[in-house]
């Protein structure tokens, strides 16, 4: 054999060693990934389909908030750049009512909570909060008093009150988000960031609604066991103030306050417990139900199922 021959022998045998193992580990991440889904967070019971969203206004689910003040309502709306509406829908999926939300721009709508206050009157929020590009210093979060759900044609938009607008801007550098969540007590606003490269940014925001623009306090980093492990795309508080439940485009975690602590913020410090959210085409969205015994999950694209995963008793 001459010695050109031995040389491209040589590197035809290490291009297809190269290919074995490249695939091998390919099989390997997926085996991994579909034992990962597979396996159900011990709290939880197995994810089910319990409706199918029915209006093809909803073809990107971006948030889901479940009323505190209305039976079956769960509150959604699409990504940034549709039209300024908020939907409500049941649990089935049916279309119950939608809104136009008065006198603002859906520039990045991401997430949508609820909050219940001290005299029982039901607020929506939404999360201007989108910024793909990170060009923008100055983020919005809009407060509605939650509509009543009704008496009118659930395809005819009805207009809401005029909104309270909280204006916040992050410590350190222009950033993505697509989580929103505030807190049940004190009605703080959190968000946490949506990383490609790194863990997610969490930051409280005081409801200083009309006020000028405020900075953003950064309590912590949220790993999540995914690759990559700072991509959340949606999340809630549970009705009790001691959950946290997120999620990426594919799966769910759990945050617990350990017992015994008062400070809702050492949530930040724990270990992120991964929670089967089902089979969703891109999912956004993810929130407690009304006593927290349960979690509902959306996804974007039109006719998107509706998942409820319960916790065990």
């Amino acid at each position: 054999m001459t010695i050109a021959k031995i040389c491209l022998f040589v590197i035809l045998s290490s291009v297809l060693v190269a290919a074995c193992g490249s695939e091998a580990k390919s099989d390997k991440g997926k085996s991994k990934k579909s034992e990962k889904v597979a396996v159900q967070n011990s709290a939880f019971d197995a994810p089910r389909v319990v409706g199918k969203i029915q209006s093809s206004e909803i073809s990107e689910s971006s948030g889901v908030a479940v009323s505190a003040c209305q039976s079956n309502v769960l509150w959604t709306h699409n990504d940034g750049g549709n039209d300024d509406l908020i939907f409500a829908i049941a649990p089935s999926g049916e279309l119950l009512g939608t809104y136009r939300v008065r006198g603002v721009k859906n520039d990045d709508w991401e997430d949508i909570a609820g909050y219940k206050d001290a005299t029982g009157k039901c607020f929506v929020y939404i999360g201007d909060i989108g910024d793909n590009a990170a060009e923008k210093a100055e983020h919005k979060v809009y407060r509605i008093p939650e509509p009543p759900v009704g008496g009118t044609d659930p395809k005819r938009a009805v207009e809401t009150e005029a909104p309270l607008t909280v204006r916040f801007r992050y410590p350190d550098e222009n950033q993505n988000a697509e989580t929103l969540m505030v807190h049940p007590q004190t009605g703080d606003i959190y968000v946490a960031t949506k990383r490609k490269s790194g863990p997610s940014r969490v930051y409280k925001i005081k409801p200083a609604f009309d006020a000028d623009i405020q900075t953003a306090e950064k309590m912590g980093e949220i790993s999540v066991p995914a690759i990559p492990n700072g991509l959340l795309t949606g999340g809630d508080i549970s009705p009790d103030g001691r959950h946290v439940i997120l999620c990426d485009y594919t799966q769910g975690y759990e945050l617990v306050l350990p017992e015994g602590s008062a400070n809702f913020d050492d949530i930040w410090r724990q270990e992120p417990q991964p929670v089967d959210l089902g089979r969703r085409p891109h999912g956004e969205s993810v929130g407690y139900n009304i006593d927290g015994t349960a979690v509902y999950a959306t996804s974007e694209k039109e006719n998107a199922p509706v998942i409820e995963v319960r916790k065990r008793k």
